[in-house]
């Protein structure tokens, strides 16, 4: 049983997967906003739904899964790099998720963010590529630790080495294509087929220039957590700079709960200003190859003197795959300026 469903806002494809038999379906990728139309489905198809999978954390809308858990008991599962809280299951490259007929063979792509997988159905010949292979596109590779060189790898490896007839079901269509195959993408997609070089597809997508999505702040920090909207982190908007900015006030009152980080030189750490309690020495010029140490799903704030290298941290930090990152606004001259106010208030 198979039916694929559209969300016209994000243009973004949810399938639905069922065995006949035991009447336990599977949902790829649902949308927030069409969970009362999925779940209507399901009970109109007399289904029960087992797992939502997901192909990776999505950048231009919130998913259902939590909600869908909610109200039905499922199961949800993630790529295991793909960073998230909650889940039920972390698949690895080469794991099998099977619900009676229905068995989905995950293969690991990274590329369009460190953490997306496809879903390959053998007894059906057909594969669900989410935003790692689009119809005659691909997803882009400039945020959540994407890479135009380790998608061109994935692609060529994992999707273009099926047979030529494997039926191709991507995350999201703009032009009202349903379906494509992998022949047809090997030999017309233009960014990825017709004989292009990696160096070329390289060039292609370090060329686009794009504007973030318009959701990626709201949404990003809510699929880490299956969905749950009410992640304080959604709350938080972008300066001028590019970077997410989190109020002093807000820093104080979830400090407990991210990894604070001082990113001056040591001699101002220690200096006059001092610095916030609790927050780590790890000057700008050695964020980086600090950073690769750490957890990318852990929440990070920075701080710096005033916030211009914060942000920069901060920046810095999202191009390696830290999704929940921040700078604090106003820096070490705000927090003392707020400190010395509640002091004499």
């Amino acid at each position: 049983m198979f039916r694929q469903l559209f969300d016209a806002t994000s243009s973004t494809y949810t399938y639905l997967l069922a065995d006949p038999t035991t009447r336990r379906a599977v949902l790829i990728d649902p949308v927030l906003e069409q969970a009362d139309r999925d779940l209507q489905i399901l009970g109109e198809m007399g289904l029960t739904l087992a797992w939502v999978v997901e192909t990776h954390v999505h950048a231009d809308h919130v998913t259902a899964a939590a909600t869908l858990r909610d109200a039905t008991g499922c199961k949800v599962a993630y790529p295991s790099t793909g960073l998230v809280e909650g889940a039920d299951r972390l698949l690895e490259h080469g794991d099998r998720l099977t619900v009676g007929a229905v068995e989905l063979h995950v293969r690991h792509t990274p590329g369009h963010t460190s953490g997306s997988a496809c879903y390959l159905d053998m007894a059906n010949n057909r594969v669900f590529t989410g935003d790692t292979l689009l119809i005659r596109g691909c997803g882009r590779t400039d945020f959540q630790g994407g890479s135009a060189k380790t998608l061109f790898e994935s692609v060529h490896e994992q999707l273009f080495s099926l047979p030529d007839d494997t039926l191709v079901y991507p995350g999201h269509d703009y032009k009202g294509r349903t379906v494509s195959c992998v022949e047809e993408e090997k030999a017309h997609n233009v960014r990825l087929g017709a004989g292009r070089t990696e160096a070329e597809f390289i060039h292609i997508m370090d060329s686009l220039n794009l504007s973030y999505p318009r959701l990626i702040d709201v949404a990003v920090p809510a699929n880490r957590m299956l969905g749950r909207k009410e992640c304080p982190w959604t709350g938080l908007e972008r300066a001028a700079s590019g970077a997410i900015q989190a109020p002093i006030e807000w820093v104080e009152q979830h400090a407990d709960t991210v990894r604070l980080v001082d990113v001056r030189e040591p001699d101002e750490y220690n200096g006059p200003l001092g610095h916030v309690p609790d927050a780590a020495l790890v000057p700008l010029g050695t964020l980086s190859a600090v950073a690769a140490t750490w957890d990318p799903a852990e929440p990070v704030v920075l701080i710096c003197r005033s916030g211009a290298r914060s942000d920069r941290g901060a920046l810095a930090l999202e191009a390696l795959g830290f999704a929940l990152v921040s700078s604090m606004t106003g820096g070490t001259v705000g927090w003392n300026q707020r400190s010395t106010a509640a002091s004499c208030g």
